[in-house]
């Protein structure tokens, strides 16, 4: 018996039915009791696939699919695909619609009120018979009455809106209201014209008047108060939802009518008058001159007036006038003589119509022309005070076209286009609608609530008092916000981020103890549904902003849900690191396109350094820059030696006339404070801002590590108030690259993702890059600021880069400086007559390059000399760039690779 409880005691519960029904047999066959104890140890071995077989009895059963689930997907999908064929039709009209965003559309809602428009116009404009016909006629007709014909005109302009600018939801409440009151009113006021028939007089007559609607209105006014009050009150409704449906506030009433009149022509435009008799000086020689372009919207700029200066000192820019709303000249004019020789001047001169700023003669002969004298012209802006080509002399016909001008004492007035540049030339700045609009942000997602479930699961587990109260959703990452509970430690919450990892399934989690501003613990945890950060949008809001400072930059997007920009000139320099591939290059390509996009050659110049030679090659040719791409590292850091120089200039005008900042100096060169001494020759041109780019820092500092790092230090130190900052940009950020100095004097950091933390520590003094998760992904660390701000970098294609490029090319040719790339030191002049040492010097250069280890020890060596020729065949190469400078007891830098060797044995024999 004992053996028979103890085998039911192991016997699982699926099996003690069947023990217990024959309970006689078990009694009868005690021998069989091993046997059963041996399947009863067995018998557990079982419970694993009836837990299973459990598990899946509890999971619900999947529906029977519907029959005709795929008839209805089918039938979406054509009507869909009609819809959008539509939609792009209409969108394709004009610039207004391009570039939506597919999460906007609405087109299958716009088709379908398109069709209704159709049906309602058969049914109302023509005599359809049939029940659809008699349909409209009880809906349509019944309800509009004598204004049926406008419903299908209101049908289609309601879908036409939903097919060009479903992207504004807001407006529609607005739009529904004013409609509704509009109608109404209108209605009722027909009604009432019609005679006002009662319903006893048949439906016929309400549908000759008002219809229901107008019968809805009318009635209950004209029997309370009367037609003579109705109507007003009823015209008060029209108005009311003509000017709620056009977003008119009352105040503005007045001046939307004068516009509607000065488009109609119905009113004189008093602004047309402001130019006088000047405005005649612009004729036919500007279109011919100056080549077609586009032209930036918005107001153009006024002229400047010196006497002014005080009255528009809030309303200048760095002490420009900032654009103000006078209108183009008109183009369509007969010429006068003065005319014609301005245009003939431009013309020969070869400067307008190739955007090159023109010689000062015909610069000053378009000026302005006075009687027997030439007046003084007016002191214009340049890109670059030393840059300017100059014209030695002028042809014999234009000055005798200057002699035959008649007697003019009016100055010709400056052209109201855009900023002007040097002599004449304008220059417009692309349009913000070349960059492509980007998706609406989310603000949640499925995935965000399953975060929070598991974050919940892990605190509840662990016994952790924390709730999550919230969280941010950015592009790339999310930040949620845990509040702690009373007398629990922070470091219960880091403390437990491997779990946090394991339960979101993302190993990329980065825990922020505590979010600044608030008491409570961020996690950050990347998003399985990124989210694509455009320039364009970034570039709008600042626009928006009306912040118009040329150095103004898009970095992209914060975990906030918040544009992130940054001003080149508070920074003052910025640090860029990230492994390949991170988005570093992205990165600098936003910084390049948002100058061009934002400042014209005038605001900023920029010297490009790219010894990689592929990632800058689409902005050769742009006016901004100050001297062709720089690809040799040799040539940038002489690029670099050369913006020295040119920060000293500038601390010596600042210095000689009394400035701190070259703001101030800028502001008063052009409100004439600022002059050229009594008997000097020059003329004081503002300096524009001169922004240096280096996309690979270790490229430079392999090749000449002293004279970058000296450069580097010396322009980080003092060319903040010079209006000189630099943009370096590396991806080995490792302690040799990023030297304690160049750290030091380099506040503003921008991380991407690193390879290691060591990395990390180096570009930001702090972890945290190792865990970023690439793609644009980074830490944005500006100057007084302690934490990083995470965030995703602006992305911009290059067909988007490509088409700006074109623009600012089309409006002026580049002006480059000369002196930028050449040597800053005369090169040690040894020996320059070879004489008999040309084989042995042929020999030494062969070694050195092929080894590519210039030592005077292994020259010794290989060629059997004494220490005295093995120094002077050092020398004679070190005159001819083939090794650097001496540098103690170190092997000297070879500057000549193994490829370009059979160049220089030419240039030594004398073949080239």
């Amino acid at each position: 018996m004992s053996a028979v409880v103890s085998t039911g005691n192991l016997t699982p519960m699926a099996s003690r039915p069947s023990a217990a029904k024959k309970p006689a047999k078990k009694a009868a066959a005690p021998a069989k009791a091993p046997a059963k104890k041996a399947a009863a140890k067995k018998a557990p071995a079982k419970k694993a696939p009836a837990k299973k077989a459990a598990a899946k009895k509890a999971a619900p059963p999947k529906p029977a699919p519907s029959p005709t689930g795929g008839i209805y997907r089918l039938v979406r999908a054509l009507w869909l695909g009609v819809a959008h064929a539509v939609g792009a039709v209409f969108r394709g009209i004009g610039q207004g619609a391009k570039n939506l965003d597919p999460a906007h559309r609405k087109d299958g809602v716009a088709l379908l009120l398109l069709g209704l428009g159709l049906i309602v116009a058969a049914g109302t404009w023509s005599n359809l018979r049939g029940p659809v016909g008699d349909l409209v006629e009880m809906l349509v007709t019944g309800a509009f009455g004598r204004l049926d014909l406008l419903v299908p005109i209101l049908l289609a302009v309601i879908a036409v809106r939903f097919i060009r600018h479903p992207e504004q939801p807001e407006a529609n409440g607005r739009i529904v209201i004013g409609l509704s009151a509009l109608v109404i009113g209108v209605l009722g006021q027909v009604h009432i014209a019609c005679g006002s028939p009662a319903r006893g007089e048949g439906m016929q007559a309400i549908r000759d008047a008002g219809g229901l609607i107008g019968w809805g209105a009318a009635t209950p006014l004209t029997y309370t108060m009367g037609e003579v009050l109705a109507v007003p009150l009823l015209a008060l409704l029209t108005i009311f939802g003509l000017l709620v449906v056009t977003a008119t506030p009352v105040n503005a009433i007045p001046q939307r009518l004068r516009l509607l009149g000065v488009r109609l022509g119905l009113v004189h435009d008093p602004a047309e008058d402001e130019f006088g008799e000047d405005d005649e000086r612009y004729d036919d020689q500007w279109r011919d001159a100056v080549p077609a372009r586009p032209r930036r919207r918005g107001p153009a700029p006024a002229a400047y007036d010196p006497d002014g200066a005080e009255q528009e000192a809030l309303s200048r820019r760095r002490g420009r006038p900032r654009r103000s709303a006078v209108p183009q000249p008109d183009l369509d004019r007969p010429m006068d003589a003065v005319d014609v020789a301005a245009a003939a001047a431009a013309a020969l001169d070869g400067a307008v119509l190739h955007g090159m700023p023109p010689s000062p003669i015909v610069a000053d002969l378009t000026q302005g022309v006075s009687v027997g004298e030439r007046e003084e012209p007016t002191p214009t802006p340049t890109p670059v005070p030393a840059a300017r080509p100059k014209q030695e002399k002028l042809d014999v016909g234009v000055a005798d076209l200057t002699k035959s001008a008649p007697d003019v004492p009016r100055e010709l007035p400056a052209r109201a286009e855009q900023l002007q540049l040097s002599g004449d030339i304008t220059y417009a700045l692309p349009s913000l609608d070349l960059l492509t609009r980007g998706g609406p942000g989310k603000s949640r997602s499925a995935a965000n609530d399953a975060v929070v479930a598991s974050l919940t699961t892990v605190f509840s587990e662990f016994k952790v008092d924390a709730a999550v109260t919230g969280f941010t959703r950015g592009p790339t990452v999310t930040r949620y916000e845990v509040e702690l509970g009373p007398a629990v430690k922070v470091e219960r919450i880091t403390a437990l981020t491997k779990n946090i990892a394991y339960a979101v399934a993302s190993p990329d989690v980065r825990i922020i103890s505590p979010i600044p501003g608030k008491s409570a613990v961020g996690i950050e945890i990347p998003n399985t549904d990124r989210e694509m950060v455009n320039l364009g949008d970034v570039l709008r809001l600042a626009a928006a902003a009306e912040d118009d400072h040329p150095m103004l930059v898009a970095l992209g997007k914060d975990v906030e849900g918040g544009y992130v920009m940054a001003n080149l000139a508070k920074m003052p320099h910025v640090l860029v690191a990230g492994a390949t591939g991170s988005g570093k290059s992205s990165c600098i390509n936003c910084l390049i396109t948002s100058i061009m996009v934002r400042a014209t050659p005038e605001d900023v110049r920029m010297v490009l350094v790219d010894p990689k030679r592929v990632e800058l090659t689409a902005y050769e040719g742009i006016p901004h820059l100050i001297t062709p791409i720089i690809t040799n590292p040799k040539r940038a850091a002489e690029a670099l030696q050369w913006v020295v120089r040119e920060m000293d200039l500038r601390y010596d005008d600042l210095a000689a006339y009394g400035y701190r900042h070259i703001d101030d100096f800028n502001e008063a060169v052009r409100s004439g404070k600022v002059k050229s001494p009594e008997g000097s020759e020059r003329e004081l041109q503002p300096y524009p801002y001169l922004l240096v780019i280096v996309d690979e820092l270790a490229d430079l500092m392999m090749v000449a590590p002293r004279d970058v790092e000296d450069s580097i230090v010396r322009i980080t130190q003092l060319a903040r108030a010079a209006g000189i900052h630099l943009v370096l940009a590396t991806q080995r950020p490792s302690v040799d690259v990023v030297t304690g100095l160049i750290k030091a004097n380099v506040p503003s950091r921008l991380a991407f993702a690193t390879s290691s933390l060591a990395d990390s520590r180096v570009i930001l003094d702090q972890p945290g890059a190792e865990k970023l998760i690439g793609k644009g992904d980074g830490l944005y660390l500006p100057m007084g600021q302690n934490k990083p701000t995470r965030m995703q970098g602006a992305f911009v294609t290059e067909e988007e880069v490509a088409t700006v490029v074109q623009h600012c090319k089309d409006q002026m040719a580049p002006v480059f400086r000369d002196d930028v790339t050449v040597g800053t030191k005369q090169k040690k002049e040894i020996d320059e007559e070879i004489g008999d040492d040309l084989d042995l010097l042929c020999q030494a250069a062969e070694l050195v390059v092929s080894t590519q280890f210039g030592s005077t020890s292994m020259l010794q060596r290989k060629l059997r000399v004494g220490f005295a020729k093995a120094g002077r065949l050092m020398d004679l190469m070190e005159s001819r760039g083939i090794v650097g400078p001496s540098e103690g007891s170190k092997a000297r830098d070879v500057l000549v690779k193994a490829d370009e060797l059979d160049g220089v044995l030419a240039v030594i024999r004398g073949e080239a």
